[in-house]
């Protein structure tokens, strides 16, 4: 079907447009973390406010305060518990993995590599995108909880505490 009528698509464009305000707002106040860099986590909060949005502008059985408790009702589950995360141990073990290292002093951890999935070629374009020629160069390749890689050089080594809640590093 094509059309059915103007009302359906004048509600479409009405709901619409305040759904997305109100997500704008709420997101707004909810603060920088909600725009954060994604890990698992926080990708399916996004994916579940997108499909919130569509759902308050695509059906008619949904109203337009039901679909904005939702956006809260998200908002509100991820600030709790991110706000659980920096002030317990547990939470953080929940809903965000580790970082792993994936080379150290020069040197690739084969395991770590295959059981993150992680191929050479992807190591070594995070080297060069960080202006490393050689693997020998490089003091540690982490693979960090949001699926980007850091590159730390060995000349920026004077001691290794970035290193410290890194899965692998004093295995």
């Amino acid at each position: 079907m094509f059309f059915d009528d103007w009302t359906g698509i004048w509600r479409t464009l009405l709901v619409g447009a305040l759904a997305y305000a109100a997500l704008i707002a709420l997101v707004r106040v909810a603060g920088k973390r909600t725009l954060a860099k994604m890990n698992a986590f926080d990708l399916i909060v996004t994916v579940a406010l997108g499909s919130t949005l569509a759902t308050i502008l695509l059906s008619e059985d949904v109203a337009l305060a039901e679909g904005v408790a939702a956006f809260a009702l998200l908002i509100g589950l991820q600030l709790a518990i991110t706000w659980m995360s920096v002030r317990t141990t547990v939470v953080p073990a929940l809903v965000k993995s580790d970082p792993t290292l994936l080379v150290f002093r020069g040197r690739q951890l084969e395991d770590a590599i295959r059981a993150q999935r992680v191929s050479e070629e992807e190591i070594l374009q995070a080297m060069r995108q960080q202006g490393f020629a050689s693997v020998a160069e490089v003091h540690a390749v982490v693979l960090e909880t949001d699926g980007s890689f850091s590159v730390i050089g060995d000349a920026a080594v004077a001691q290794e505490s970035a290193l410290r809640n890194v899965s692998g590093w004093r295995d």
